[in-house]
């Protein structure tokens, strides 16, 4: 295991410096002028010659890769274009934000998502299977920034509430801080566990067709300790797998969702620094959630071995 983790976490590099690469590239094709963008349209032209000089935009394609990255590689991920604050503390503090909200949603998502896809499994065919099925399609259809504006129409035309505008820390306040974070959590999470629902119910009926769950009753095992015992725990590694890809997923989705309940975190700062051309901005965030989501791959690979030791990653 130990050389297997060493070995991903040197396939790391290519992926990466691939990510890199690309969004270095897609930030100076999309049209505009950034020191335009920044100085606005009644700037000189002299003050945007200077301004282009001073961020290293007259030079080179290669040239400013090569600056970017020396940085990167150093843990410098530059200052803003916009504020000139350091990008990596102010990625690493919003990141917080946005990891919070992820893991909340997360935890709903398997609170709602596998009890409910075993139950559809062990209740193959019948209304309650039906319905579940029926619940988890309309989730997987409806995207979550659609169904955070219906949500915040509801609670605002028929119980008057609208959630609050801000963050304030779990240690500084827990309860306030669960008033902020519950809305988007809960969007997240549903749009989260209608997939794993399915994927759940999917992988938990092909086991339950398997011969060791015959076995196990006719040994006269309870149904309760047949079903989350044996097939359960054989049947979580698919369910792992997308949940894996799905918490990768929820750190990108966040962007919408932040936007939409005013939370000050990564998907905001990302989707402010598209809108403003802060190049820096975008190059850092983008390379430290993929750097994210590269590790939650690599933790998912490792539980698979942990769930089934019949995996060997020799």
């Amino acid at each position: 295991m130990t050389s297997y983790i060493i070995r991903r976490l040197f396939m790391l590099v290519p992926v990466l410096f691939g990510v890199s690469i690309f969004i270095f590239l897609m930030m100076r094709v999309v049209p505009g002028d950034v020191a335009q963008t920044i100085l606005g349209t009644d700037a000189t032209p002299q003050a945007l010659e200077v301004l282009r000089n001073q961020f290293g935009l007259n030079d080179s394609y290669f040239k400013q890769y090569v600056n970017w990255m020396g940085g990167v590689l150093t843990g410098d991920f530059g200052e803003s274009m916009r504020n000139g604050r350091e990008v990596l503390p102010e990625i690493i503090n919003r990141f917080k934000i946005t990891f919070e909200l992820t893991i909340i949603a997360a935890i709903i998502s398997w609170i709602i998502s596998i009890p409910l896809g075993v139950l559809a499994a062990v209740k193959r065919n019948s209304a309650t299977d039906i319905t579940i099925r029926t619940i988890s399609l309309f989730g997987v259809s409806i995207p979550n920034f659609a169904f955070a504006t219906v949500l915040l129409l509801i609670l605002a035309l028929f119980f008057n509430y609208s959630p609050p505008i801000g963050y304030v820390s779990f240690l500084e306040n827990p309860l306030k801080n669960l008033e902020i974070m519950f809305l988007p959590s809960l969007v997240l999470g549903m749009t989260m566990a209608a997939a794993v629902m399915r994927m759940t119910r999917s992988s938990v009926l092909e086991v339950l067709r398997q011969d060791f769950v015959r076995t196990v009753r006719a040994k006269g095992a309870k149904e309760r300790v047949t079903i989350f015992n044996h097939a359960l725990r054989n049947a979580l590694i698919p369910i792992l797998t997308i949940i894996g890809m799905q918490v990768g997923t929820l750190l990108g989705g966040a962007v919408i969702i932040e936007q939409i309940f005013s939370l000050p975190g990564l998907g905001q700062y990302v989707l402010t620094g598209i809108t403003q051309r802060d190049l820096t901005v975008v190059q850092g965030s983008v390379l430290f959630i993929s750097f994210v989501f590269v590790m939650i791959n690599l933790i998912v690979d490792i539980l698979y071995a942990y769930l089934d030791p019949r995996i060997n990653y020799k």
